[in-house]
């Protein structure tokens, strides 16, 4: 006989396990909790207990992406108002593939668009899991308005190459934006913040290609910087732009945007209908939760300017590393960063040695530029201490 309290118990909200639960975010050390089991426990532990269990692997042991040693990846740490919104979210696992199964998350996700569409020159757009679905869903539409070809340098990210491949369209890797070329027919992607160097390409590139879209997904942020935005000057020409929230608008993943310059004919282009649909569904996802509201509630409890002061510091952050390791005379800089993203290494220690040398609170991720190791440190932290970093680099031993 199936027990039906235990089943209206796990649907309920215990408050003494949340608040718990709440607790364990901001609590150390935890408890390394126990082994998980390799095949699907018949019997569970209860959620208690499993709360127990994984506090440790999930809390305790994820890197810690705010910590003043960590200098390294495109991820930063998230405010704790997403935290929230995250609990918030999961209790109601709102559909917005369905209006009547999320009646105000629709509306939301709407409106965080209309917030920030025009920032760059766009008219709309939708979510979408990161910058890899918003490069495809922007290179669909281009393909549906005439594009048969890809063309970007071979700083893109690997999405563009995937987006081609999987829409069956040819990709033309070229070496940099030449103004003699011919681009007719051709979707031309430009980088905005490269993934290894940060490089922003020349907005003003491909201008007569069939359709010019932007993978911002790193830089596009700093359109909401009245300090660094010139950066992106012309971005507002595009077609299409695609932007990771999950970067340097500090939200959890999953969370990014495409944005379109006429967004009622490029949705039109990438939607379908269903019998089981009251409006069609736009895009590459068909089941959509509320990513919207993290970001929504950090856009409200901090305002355009909020975000601006942490993306302007953690670009400050670099500029102190860059001068932080020129003091060093056993470090040296590639380049000067464009966009927050420092390339640099020890001068008699290979780049993936120092990497693994490096002490337990201090990571900086690595890259490969021109067949050469590099050190890459990217300025997403904004609690990163630039000093600490370059110390730990600049006082390993050499071999």
């Amino acid at each position: 006989m199936t027990d039906l309290s235990s089943i209206h118990a796990a649907f309920a909200a215990d408050l003494a396990q949340l608040q718990r639960a709440v607790a364990m975010v901001a609590s150390e050390p935890l408890a390394p909790g126990v082994a998980l089991p390799t095949d699907l426990p018949e019997i569970g532990l209860g959620a208690g207990e499993a709360i127990d269990a994984l506090a440790g692997p999930v809390l305790g042991q994820a890197r810690m992406l705010g910590a003043p040693g960590f200098f390294a990846h495109m991820d930063p740490p998230t405010p704790w108002i997403t935290w929230v919104m995250h609990l918030w979210t999961a209790s109601r696992n709102q559909n917005l593939l369905h209006p009547d199964t999320a009646p105000t998350a629709r509306d939301m996700e709407t409106r965080v668009i209309d917030w920030l569409a025009p920032s760059f020159g766009m008219s709309g757009g939708h979510l979408t899991p990161g910058s890899t679905v918003a490069n495809l869903t922007a290179i669909w539409a281009a393909r549906e308005a005439g594009a048969h070809t890809v063309v970007s340098t071979g700083n893109a990210h690997i999405s563009v190459a995937k987006a081609a491949h999987l829409l069956g369209m040819f990709h033309r890797p070229i070496r940099n934006w030449d103004t003699s070329m011919s681009f007719d027919g051709c979707v031309a992607v430009i980088t905005a913040g490269t993934t290894s160097t940060g490089e922003i390409e020349p907005l003003d590139a491909a201008r007569y290609a069939s359709w010019r879209h932007v993978d911002a997904a790193w830089a596009g942020p700093l359109m909401l910087s009245e300090t660094h935005r010139h950066q992106l000057a012309g971005i507002e020409h595009a077609d299409s732009v695609a932007v990771s929230a999950h970067k340097w608008l500090f939200q959890p993943k999953e969370s990014a945007m495409v944005l379109f310059a006429d967004v009622e004919a490029a949705h039109a282009s990438v939607s379908f209908g269903a019998d089981y649909l009251a409006v069609p569904n736009i895009g590459v996802l068909g089941s959509h939760g509320a990513t919207a509201v993290p970001l929504l509630a950090t856009l409200l409890a901090y305002g355009r300017e909020g975000v601006a002061a942490w993306i302007d510091h953690s670009v400050e952050l670099a500029d102190q590393l860059v001068r932080h390791i020129e003091a060093e005379p056993n470090l040296e800089i590639r380049t000067a960063p464009q966009s927050g993203v420092v390339n640099w290494r020890h001068t008699s220690i290979d780049a993936n040695e120092v990497q693994r040398r490096l002490p337990a609170d201090v990571f900086i991720s690595t890259t490969t530029i021109d067949g050469e190791p590099w050190l890459r440190s990217v300025g997403a932290n904004p609690m990163a201490d630039a000093a600490q970093v370059v110390a730990a680099v600049a006082s390993l031993a050499v071999p």
